[in-house]
């Protein structure tokens, strides 16, 4: 592997540029407020395009693309059913969420926030929630990077295991240095990079097929059904693609943007601007799978790489197409989106450790700095626990991450989403919620029951048990107090 290596080149700028927000962001961290969430101060764009792009991980230029080149536009129900639960999710949760955090004791974390909401002085709420953040996202962790680890290994011919290393390193770094701060400000860096590459890419790949007319002749040559939204599939098959969209409401990285918005006010801008992001994106993602199928066919003879492991087509044609110098700002991409996931699922993960174990339960008096120091240590615990859960490199991106999407998706979807829209929800309600959804997807994915995404089952059954168990008690009258206040501040600054 050459010094001069023009890709190589592009990759240590960029890394070095992240690297350099993040210490640009540590000046900026005082306490633990602005570690885990920044003090408060996210504008609209950057709250857009940081939620956009902690959400995107690797699997948006690695899994998606890699599922439509080898099924065609069949596999492209996943991207309508996550354009609608996105929307959702920042129609009904964002702005409820931000000023419902503010309410119940100006929460950190989902946790903090359930602990608060629900008046649970027993600590039960925090450490169950807790426990699932930590299970799910060090899954999560792994599959950011396996992604990493895959990028590294076939662009600089590294083996897999130095390529893991690699590919981890600068994310823990400027994660380590500056926190959210530093993780939102490279997001948005991130979230411009991930949309040039996925609008050139397929312009490039149609040009070098011979136009969209070419190129749909030998897609439907190499396999008429490629076109068919219905190929191979069942309504169950559709059923739990679009099932995907649920995953929003429970995804702590995605909350923990809203929570971090300077004010309700930012939040339909900021919905506009992460709307009209995340559908070029995956507009962008099918095409790379969709005309890759047209490139491949027409050149078997460079499609080896891509057969072995279809998830790497995107990066074969950025390398093949591309002067090596944008094939590396191109590849960089890449890293962004798993950078810009792994980062924020640190946090996420360390700030758990920090405020809802370490602060909560060992050292409640504990001072700021004490305590974004032992954040920072737990950013390094739960990331070299993920590099031991990627080692093997027989992982598939798509996969670590629909069973972690899963679990966030249906432990905590039905949770949040209820909380801010239902003033009678009890702590034993939400209790419940958070283990039936959680124990749902484990059993359900265990016993691949009917060939149903477990995310289904689980939000639905979560939801039922919110409901019944919320109705079997009452809320406290503070508790209703303080819902009935922050829906009023909503309705007033929205």
């Amino acid at each position: 592997m050459s010094v001069s290596n023009p890709t190589l080149i592009t990759f240590v700028i960029y890394i070095a540029a992240m690297v350099l927000i993040g210490l640009m962001a540590y000046r900026s961290t005082n306490n633990l407020s602005d570690y885990i969430l920044g003090g408060r101060s996210l504008g609209s764009v950057v709250t857009a395009l940081s939620a956009g792009a902690s959400d995107m991980s690797g699997w948006l230029l690695m899994g998606l693309p890699g599922a439509i080149y080898m099924s065609g536009l069949s596999e492209s129900w996943i991207a309508i059913g996550l354009i609608v639960g996105a929307y959702l999710n920042w129609l009904f949760v964002a702005g409820r969420l931000r000023v419902q955090t503010e309410h119940n004791g100006d929460a950190l974390t989902l946790p903090d926030y359930f602990s608060s909401r629900f008046e649970d002085k027993s600590g039960l709420l925090r450490i169950i929630s807790a426990v699932v953040i930590l299970v799910f996202f060090t899954i999560y962790c792994a599959s950011g990077i396996v992604a990493g680890a895959r990028l590294f290994e076939s662009t600089f011919g590294m083996s897999y295991e130095t390529a893991l290393w690699a590919g981890a390193a600068a994310t823990i770094a400027y994660t380590f240095v500056g926190g959210f701060l530093a993780v939102s400000w490279t997001d948005t860096v991130q979230a411009t990079l991930m949309i040039f590459a996925l609008i050139l890419t397929p312009i490039i790949v149609l040009l070098a097929t011979g136009g969209i007319d070419t190129a749909f002749l030998a897609i439907e040559a190499k396999n008429p059904d490629n076109f068919n939204m219905l190929k191979n599939t069942t309504f169950i098959g559709i059923i739990s693609l679009m099932g995907w969209g649920l995953g929003y409401f429970g995804q702590p990285h995605i909350l923990a943007r809203f929570m971090a918005a300077d004010s309700v006010k930012s939040i339909a801008n900021a919905r506009r601007i992460s709307m009209t992001w995340m559908i070029l994106c995956l507009g962008g993602t099918v095409a790379v799978g969709f005309f890759g199928i047209a490139y491949f066919s027409a050149h078997p003879e460079v499609a080896g790489p891509v057969n072995e492991n279809h998830e790497r087509v995107f990066i074969e044609l950025a390398k093949l197409l591309f002067n090596p110098w944008i094939a590396g700002v191109l590849l960089s991409a890449i890293l962004a989106a798993v950078m810009s996931t792994l980062s924020c699922q640190l946090l996420v993960c360390s700030s758990a450790l920090t405020e809802d174990f370490y602060k909560t339960f060992l050292r409640k008096n504990a001072s700021q700095v004490e305590l974004v120091w032992v954040g920072r240590a737990m950013v390094l615990l739960v990331a070299l626990i993920a590099i031991a859960m990627a080692a093997n490199p027989n992982n598939r991106v798509l996969g670590l991450v629909s069973y972690a999407w899963a679990g966030f998706g249906a432990a905590f979807g039905p949770v949040v989403l209820i909380s801010v829209i239902w003033k009678n929800m009890t702590r034993n309600g939400a209790l419940a919620g958070i283990l039936v959804g959680a124990i749902t997807v484990i059993v359900w994915k265990h016993f691949e029951l009917l060939g149903l995404y477990e995310i289904i089952p689980g939000f639905i059954f979560a939801s039922l048990a919110i409901y019944f168990v919320s109705k079997m008690g009452a809320p406290t009258a503070g508790m209703v107090e303080r819902f009935d206040a922050a829906e009023k501040d909503y309705n007033l600054n929205k």
